[in-house]
């Protein structure tokens, strides 16, 4: 097996930046910046970005654990990261209910937002479903995104052990659990509701593994990175181009044959099990961005403000979960503000400007926090005490 790669990756954190901006925009409620971020223009989103990415990280992160102190520990220590995200993902949940009911009772905002996340089946039926939510067999769409990494997660340590014995055994079951998925393998996302539900997870974490695990195999090295060649440079910007038109809302609308036919191929771009078009799409759009930034991401080492502006979304990419748990939590209050100011085009400009200031913000406490401080933090002297006067000492002794 190829030895593990242990340095930061520019391009890693970069993207990864990129992805939590757009992730921030697309869930923030009727933002109309939505209409131009790359899902409106393709079959893939940033949900392909942050789920490659992730895969990326994880070889960097954990794949050297399995390389130098076994299978063991580096399961032990996937357990670790999965009882981190477990926690990030309840507080999401209750922190959010908790910020719409009081944006509900302030009486100012004119949306009902409890209804809006489809939350009133947890408020008016809590006991089971609080039972489901801590067992994630109840499963919110909005709230869907770190259960489906929880499991994903689960699965590096099978993938590890089949890799140890052939790398093409963890391919092959990679590939093996995207085609169960397109079958039917999922969760159930509704199992506790008062009426009978069949929704399952919006986002098969057996299907969507299949990208997270691309990642991770090339970071690995099980595959080779693909050549910088014109031939295929053309090929994916053609894949890239050809999507537009069945992707782009207004062609859509408009050409009745592009409609017709997207209707009919649905299951290829399929979002919750992650039709192999979207695969296509992703892998066409990360091969050009791969080559855009230049061997080891040359063009992203600037100076000056497009070094600045490089530096802080690299910054935001490196704090990922940190900054996904709490653009998840604002794009809720932010899309509450937005309609009540009417939605307007410097409402969305002045929103969407104070949720990237906020994450940014984020990134740069979490960054500090994960430098631990006060471990380096230089000695204080100590205030000199007042002397207590000779009875108050000596009623003290007795």
């Amino acid at each position: 097996m190829a030895a593990q790669a242990r340095q930061r990756d520019p391009r890693l954190d970069f993207f990864r930046g990129v992805g939590m901006f757009i992730i921030l925009i697309a869930h923030i409620t009727d933002n109309p910046w939505t209409l131009w971020i790359p899902a409106r223009f393709g079959f893939s989103d940033a949900t392909e970005m942050f789920v490659f990415c992730s895969g990326m990280a994880s070889a960097i992160a954990f794949g050297g654990v399995f390389a130098r102190a076994g299978w063991a520990m580096g399961t032990l220590r996937i357990l670790h990261r999965v009882w981190q995200v477990y926690w990030v993902h309840l507080g999401v949940f209750f922190v959010t209910v908790a910020l719409m009911m009081a944006l509900n009772l302030s009486g100012i905002f004119p949306r009902d937002e409890i209804s809006a996340l489809n939350l009133n089946p947890f408020l008016y039926n809590t006991g089971p479903n609080l039972i489901g939510l801590l067992t994630l067999t109840y499963v919110p769409n909005y709230f869907d995104i770190l259960p489906m990494y929880l499991v994903i997660l689960a699965l590096i340590p099978v993938m590890m052990a089949l890799a140890r014995v052939d790398v093409r055994l963890a391919l092959l079951a990679s590939v093996g659990l995207w085609v169960a998925a397109t079958a039917g393998l999922n969760f159930p996302a509704e199992l506790w509701f008062v009426e009978p539900s069949s929704r399952m997870w919006f986002f098969n974490p057996f299907a969507w593994q299949l990208v997270f695990f691309t990642g991770f195999a090339l970071m690995s090295g099980w595959i080779p990175a693909p050549p910088v060649q014109r031939g295929l440079v053309w090929t994916a910007v053609a894949v890239v181009v050809l999507s537009v038109p069945f992707a782009w809302g207004k062609i859509i609308n408009h050409v009745e044959a592009i409609r017709h036919l997207r209707e009919a191929e649905a299951f290829l771009i399929d979002k919750s099990d992650f039709g192999v078009l979207r695969f296509v799409h992703f892998l066409a759009l990360a091969y050009l961005a791969w080559v855009a930034v230049g061997p080891g991401g040359a063009r992203l080492r600037q100076t000056g403000r497009v070094g600045a502006l490089v530096a802080t979304v690299s910054r935001v990419g490196q704090q990922s979960l940190a900054v996904f748990a709490a653009s998840m939590v604002m794009a809720r209050v932010l899309g509450a503000v937005l309609n009540l100011a009417g939605g307007g085009p410097l409402a969305a400009l002045a929103v969407n400007l104070a949720g990237f200031a906020a994450i940014i913000r984020v990134a740069r406490l979490a960054a500090f926090f994960k430098a631990q401080p006060w471990k380096t933090a230089k000695a204080v002297p100590s205030a000199p005490q007042p002397e207590m006067d000779a009875p108050f000492r000596a009623e003290v002794r007795t």
